[in-house]
């Protein structure tokens, strides 16, 4: 391959990453913001609101974080120091652990918030949205825990030189683990992911099946063939489920890619690059996604503008 080849391959790949990381800022500001607008003007919100809320501050941490990740790849002069690496680096894997975390409780609770009355899961909905800010809690302590690892191996490489480093960044660099540590931690993000990703599976398999039910009675009852406008739950929860599959896609292309590239063990930016295309698309997605079937965005805009209004008669 060319130089000249390798150069542009190099070009695209970054402008490619840093629109990606671009558009995800903007979004995901544009939708956090939503919510505690939403919020502090007393309006009514929904179950699963501060867990999309919530999602947003995640995905917006996560994209500054690999944001700077990049810039270290592709733009930096400077080393970083051991702490700035092990900041970087451990904070990134974090609110990627948070990501598929608080995905999965969003999809549990559109579940609960879907499911009918005679449902053993309609006991959860008013208490649900009570534990909500308990639940972030414990699973910010659980993901801190299980990342801190990375708080061990992450070294500034300008304070090492081995071949046994695995490169992250131009300025960081992992150091392996000893066999039963690098084993155990490995164990416990597998069954967490599994474990997750089950639990994704079986409050999507539900509400697809409700939805199901739904449509079939809707039809009996009015006997057209133009379906009856659908509910804000139903929107919200054929949103949720397009979440799911999108997350669920990428989250596999991830592992495609980690598995068969071996970037971590040579210093290759543009693969690296490639992996976090792929690792943080959905972090640019979902909140354009929610954004788009987002019906009170217009309620809210017209709230504030007749406010603004009211203010500018006050003053006159």
């Amino acid at each position: 391959m060319s130089k000249n080849t390798i150069l542009s391959s190099f070009i695209a790949v970054r402008n490619a990453f840093f629109s990606e990381v671009s558009i995800g800022i903007t979004a995901n500001t544009f939708l956090l913001l939503f919510h505690v607008l939403w919020f502090f003007l007393q309006h009514r919100p929904r179950p699963t609101d501060l867990a999309i809320g919530h999602l947003a501050l995640i995905h917006l941490v996560m994209l500054i974080t690999v944001g700077v990740i990049a810039a270290d790849i592709f733009e930096s002069q400077e080393l970083w120091d051991d702490i700035t690496c092990k900041a970087v680096i451990y904070l990134h894997q974090v609110t990627r652990s948070l990501s598929l975390c608080n995905t999965c409780l969003l999809s549990v609770l559109q579940a609960i918030t879907l499911s009918p009355r005679s449902s053993c899961l309609a006991k959860f909905k008013r208490t649900a949205s009570q534990h909500n800010v308990s639940g972030f809690l414990l699973l910010w302590v659980f993901n801190l825990s299980i990342s801190a690892r990375l708080l061990m191996s992450t070294v500034a490489t300008k304070n090492c030189t081995s071949n046994s480093l695995m490169f992250v960044t131009k300025s960081c660099s992992l150091w392996p683990l000893s066999y039963l540590p690098r084993y155990t931690f490995s164990i416990l993000w597998i069954v967490r992911d599994v474990s997750l990703l089950g639990l994704m599976a079986l409050s999507s398999g539900y509400m697809v099946s409700l939805l199901c039910r739904h449509s079939r009675r809707s039809q009996h009852l009015h006997n057209t063939s133009f379906s009856p406008r659908a509910s804000p739950e139903h929107r919200a929860t054929r949103t949720i489920l397009l979440l799911m599959g999108i997350f669920v896609l990428l989250y596999l292309m991830d592992c495609i890619v980690f598995s068969f590239s071996g970037l971590w063990w040579k210093n290759d930016p543009v693969h690296l690059c490639v992996q976090l295309l792929v690792g943080n698309g959905y972090a640019t997605i979902g909140p354009l996604l929610l954004i788009s079937s987002e019906k009170r965005r217009i309620k809210l805009f017209k709230f504030m503008w007749e406010k603004e209004i009211k203010c500018l008669f006050v003053q006159e």
